[in-house]
């Protein structure tokens, strides 16, 4: 999300009449983010004595987890997205408005949006997430896309095919290796995953389907500007990992970091790398909550809230997911959907005890389910507390946690048919390139 203009025409709108929303029980709460912590506490909010309205620029949700599967052709955006209208479709008290929000006039209590019509609150959820963290170079965005949107992913996945297709045409060797060669910047679980899959992909498809080019000919490059991948994993995991990786034939450089992006090239320790295809996996930082409110912004952009994940400083304004500063033991907890998803289903309960005329004042507490990153097929990291698992248990293990997440049982449903029909086959079937004309 774009943060707050200082046009006066934007600033001024909150004195406006607000949009003419429909009035159920009185009390409006405003949820901004239609996410994973969004969605659950919109959710746990059904059929409660209050009006609910819910307001993101997408008119659908996502389950970002598997974009990369979308990137590389393995599943269709259907497939992990679906409108938000349909979710909450039952819930007769929560209203859908799909606008960018652009800032918050908490002194007036409403929500500022681009077309300027002001959404008034009486209280205020702000779950809008984290955007990809460029690290002071913004510039580089247009040459290394992140995954953050349906529409990251068909970009990524387009220049791959691309690659792919316009290294077999040509004949001059320089600039096939040029076309073979991908990059991904950032060792964390989405580049792990993000290389383990192009991987995969690029053998198949150089294997079966094109005549002039070979898999050894393909050059996955994984650069991570510390001294290991998977950082947050247990040692012996991230080894584990490594030894996958570059088993698929994924060029793993730590301490490696990137100095510079431009068209078809990359700079990193020193060296100029041409390449057709550069993808972002480096980080994300909170979307500006912090500008919006007028608060000066805690690590990674976030707001510091209290337990009960009230934002410090104003009243019936709480703040969740990857925007939110909340203390656990070991520090802030870590941008992960389940902390997400576990923060609005705690929000939205006490939200609705509270409209019922019943309070509950116990903070926020993390269950931690555990952390895990897919390789590739058959190969998969887990770790919960001490509990540590690798190969094809942890692969498994990755699987039926993510299909388990999926909004519903239609996409559970169809991600589980197509990863069958992948394991089985080893096609991609969502390998379509739109007409460039």
């Amino acid at each position: 999300m774009t943060a707050i203009s200082e046009d006066t025409s934007i600033a001024g709108s909150a004195e406006t009449v607000g949009l003419d929303l429909p009035q159920v029980g009185g009390h409006r709460i405003v949820i901004v983010g239609g996410g994973f912590g969004g969605l659950a506490c919109a959710s746990k909010l059904g059929g409660a004595p209050v009006d609910v309205s819910l307001i993101d620029k997408r008119n659908h949700n996502l389950f970002q987890p598997l974009l990369y599967q979308i990137a590389t052709a393995i599943l269709s955006p259907a497939d992990i997205s679906e409108p938000l209208r349909r979710t909450l479709g039952k819930k007769r008290n929560i209203d859908v408005v799909m606008a960018e929000v652009v800032g918050i006039d908490a002194q007036r209590k409403a929500v500022l949006t681009r077309d300027g019509a002001p959404v008034e609150y009486d209280t205020l959820v702000i779950a809008t997430g984290s955007v990809d963290n460029y690290l002071g170079h913004d510039e580089w965005k247009q040459h290394a896309p992140g995954l953050k949107t349906n529409r990251d992913a068909r970009q990524v996945r387009e220049t791959l095919l691309l690659a792919f297709e316009r290294a077999e045409l040509t004949l001059d060797p320089e600039e096939r290796r040029k076309l073979l060669t991908f990059v991904i910047v950032g060792g964390g679980p989405t580049g792990v995953e993000l290389a383990g899959a192009i991987a995969e992909l690029g053998v198949f498809l150089l294997q079966r389907d094109f005549r002039n080019i070979a898999p050894k000919e393909l050059n996955i490059i994984l650069l991570e500007a510390g001294p290991g991948i998977l950082s947050g994993f247990d040692e012996k995991l991230a080894q584990y990992a490594l030894r996958r990786l570059e088993a698929r034939g994924v060029d793993v450089r730590v301490n490696t970091p990137v100095e510079a992006i431009a068209a078809e090239e990359v700079t990193a320790g020193g060296e100029k790398i041409p390449t057709a295809c550069v993808i972002w996996g480096a980080g994300v930082r909170a979307t500006p909550v912090a500008e919006w409110l007028g608060v000066e912004p805690q690590r990674g952009g976030r707001v510091a809230v209290a337990p009960d994940l009230g934002a410090i400083g104003f009243e019936d304004i709480y703040v969740l997911g990857d925007a939110a500063s909340v203390q656990g033991e070991g520090g802030p907890f870590p941008a992960l959907a389940q902390v997400a998803k576990q923060q609005g289903q705690y929000l939205g309960r006490k939200l609705r005890l509270s409209a019922e005329g019943r309070h509950d004042d116990a903070p926020f507490r993390f269950r931690n389910r555990g952390i895990t990153a897919v390789i590739g097929r058959n190969a998969a990291v887990f770790q919960s507390g001490r509990f540590k698992l690798t190969g094809r248990l942890a692969w498994w293990l990755w699987a039926i946690v993510h299909v388990y997440l999926l909004v519903n049982f239609e996409k559970r449903l169809l991600v589980s048919v197509q990863w069958i029909w992948t394991f089985l086959t080893g096609q991609r079937n969502a390998r379509l390139i739109d007409d460039r004309s």
